[in-house]
């Protein structure tokens, strides 16, 4: 052989499978017009891959001189659909490829195929007239384990086998040639067996469309749909390039209609030679493959859609679902590829187009007519975006439980630790990092937002310049509106203190004292600067709690439970020195409720535009 094998298995197979041993000696097999071809293979057990042995026997022509001069020299092909290197990737995981072949029906030809390979030596005899064929061993596996244990299963490997030839297959087919597959498996001594034959493969129709790529070439898409039961449930899709198939998705496994086998093989002299050298990658530009892609998948959607017609009322449905949960992405759905590509991927390529339509409206130095209600569109849509993510963020908090830690629910409500302060200059961008509308709307007119971060840090806007004693305290949530504390104008401070689901009556009846240390704490700082301070308690209540700030608390309008009360502070001893301080009690329950029937009203407002009657 005239180049280093070494180097070569390297370079060409570098990142291949096991089974690729498979696909390269049956396809060699068909090459060499075998019909018979059987595949044996045996291991002690999976954790001892140096038992491995797999023998690949056929009843085709055999190493006949003209055939073993080409397995001898890399590279040497008669046409673009032969690479002429398949052969290296026994090398990749077998140190010792034995082969014997008989050819001419009269002589036998024996060599081993190694990395010290050398073309001139072989045995060759003459034996009395017999088939034609050859069988290849391999054994010396050359790593340490079993990448994945269904390289080794004939149930696993028929699959494969099938996907990796059907096009192979369905024109031997064609063609009247009946072509058999024998996989046996002897693994920790249990026996399995599969079979995989051409009577197998269906009797496909075809359709042709033009080719995407050119005006010359002719797309042929041969098929079936099969009803079939639930369990048996299938799809095959597939290009077909130089005899092997290779698979390229164009109905995500998600949307595989149940309860029916589906093939759907694509034909075109253009994919001749379309592959890599060591045929693992198609060699289609990026542009190509999508190209392809969208004909192929438009033509196959319009097929599944003559033969099963449930599917288009199910497409249809899916649609009115898209839309009705994100109507500000309306428009820039593929909806020709609903019901086939993931819902997240359709969700994807719909907000990647909404982020492009708006920069290019942002990058724009001088708004035409047309961008102009372009930009009031977007607008419009931006806005819907934000409801739309308040109503998940109010839907997240009422699927809590107890199971889900304060800290869960903290962030909920704000981003805690280093990225909690918040600051007004920043809004837009962390508008979607602090959500305390979900206490109230006017809470989004801060100024500061303080989340889980220490009162230190709180008290110096309430005294900028003097000099402060440190607090490492820390309040879950502290928020200054109203006004900015660095003017010289009166704002309002809120405390709130949170707790989780499931905890016991005395934890929940704690935010009662801490709040009032909060009060305490803060209160010896308050001047004229600070003109209301308001505290609230976030709790899940049940009957125990309600009877226990029912004694000292009043009950305020809520959709939920919310409880009050006002209370005088002693802030020094000597002399005297009390402040009032109010107290909410809130429910979890109650803020969800809250917070949905104020958000409700643009949700109402939102999906009436967008009704299932008034789409397409």
């Amino acid at each position: 052989m005239k180049v280093k094998l070494g180097q070569a298995v390297k370079m060409f197979f570098g990142s291949s499978s096991l089974e690729m041993v498979y696909f390269e000696a049956i396809s060699n097999a068909l090459d060499a017009e075998a019909t018979d071809i059987i595949v044996n293979i045996s291991i002690e057990a999976i954790n001892r891959p140096d038992t491995l042995e797999i023998t690949i026997s056929d009843n085709g022509l055999g190493f006949d001189n003209y055939r073993y001069n080409k397995f001898s020299n890399l590279f040497d092909v008669e046409e673009n659909s032969h690479k002429g290197l398949g052969r290296l990737v026994y090398l990749c995981y077998f140190d010792t490829v034995e082969v014997k072949s008989i050819f001419s029906n009269t002589q036998e030809r024996k060599f081993t195929f190694s990395q010290q390979f050398e073309e001139d030596k072989y045995q060759i005899k003459n034996i009395e007239k017999s088939n034609n064929g050859t069988t290849i061993n391999m054994k010396s596996y050359t790593f340490p384990k079993i990448a994945k244990s269904q390289y080794l299963h004939p149930k696993e490997i028929k699959k494969r086998l099938l996907e990796e030839f059907y096009s192979r297959l369905f024109q031997c087919k064609q063609n009247g040639k009946i072509i058999n597959i024998t996989i046996n498996a002897e693994i920790d001594s249990v026996i399995y067996q599969e079979k995989l034959s051409t009577h197998e493969i269906p009797n496909l129709l075809l359709v042709e469309i033009d080719s995407p790529l050119n005006l010359f070439d002719k797309f042929q898409i041969y098929y079936s749909i099969e009803k079939v039961d639930i369990s048996e449930t299938s799809l095959i899709s597939a290009i077909s390039v130089d005899n092997r198939t290779f698979k390229v998705e164009i109905i995500a496994e998600e949307n595989i209609p149940q309860g029916y086998k589906m093939v759907f093989m694509l034909f075109s002299d253009y994919f001749i030679g379309k592959v890599d050298s060591s045929r693992q990658n198609l060699t289609l530009s990026k542009n190509e493959l999508k190209e392809v892609q969208h004909a192929f998948r438009k033509k196959v959607a319009s097929l599944i859609e003559e033969n099963i017609p449930r599917i288009q009322q199910s497409n249809k449905q899916i649609k009115e679902s898209l839309i009705n949960r994100y109507p500000h992405l309306n428009g820039y759905f593929e909806v020709h590829n609903i019901g086939y590509l993931k819902r997240n991927d359709i969700l994807k390529h719909a907000q990647e187009q909404f982020f492009k339509a708006q920069k290019e409206l942002l990058d724009a130095n001088h708004l035409t007519d047309d961008q102009f209600n372009k930009s009031l569109e977007i607008s419009a849509r931006a806005l819907t975006e934000y409801i739309l993510f308040r109503q998940l963020t109010i839907e997240k908090l009422r699927s809590s439980t107890s199971k889900d830690s304060e800290a869960d629910l903290h962030n909920l409500i704000a981003t805690k630790g280093k990225e909690g302060k918040f600051e007004k200059a920043n809004l837009i961008n962390d508008i979607y990092k602090n959500n305390s509308w979900l206490l109230d709307d006017k809470y989004m007119t801060y100024e500061i937002t303080l989340s889980d971060r220490e009162m230190t840090e709180l008290v110096e806007f309430l005294v900028e310049g003097e000099e402060v004693q440190k607090d490492i305290d820390r309040p879950d949530f502290a928020f200054i509106f109203s006004n900015n504390p660095k003017e010289d104008k009166p704002f309002d401070v809120v405390i709130v203190e949170l707790k989780k689901r499931g905890v016991n009556k005395y934890e929940n009846l704690k935010t009662v004292h801490q709040l009032e240390t909060r009060a305490r704490n803060l209160m010896k700082y308050y001047n004229n600067k600070v003109q209301r301070i308001w505290y609230y308690g976030i709790i899940e209540f049940n009957e125990d709690i309600e009877l226990a700030l029912s004694s000292d608390f009043t009950e305020l309008y809520s959709t939920g439970k919310l409880f009050y009360n006002e209370k005088e502070v002693v802030v020094e001893l000597k002399p005297r020195k009390t402040v009032p301080m109010g107290v909410f009690m809130w429910d979890i329950d109650a803020i969800v409720n809250d917070a949905n029937a104020r958000n409700s009203t643009f949700l109402n407002f939102i999906k009436s535009k967008f009704s299932p009657t008034n789409i397409d």
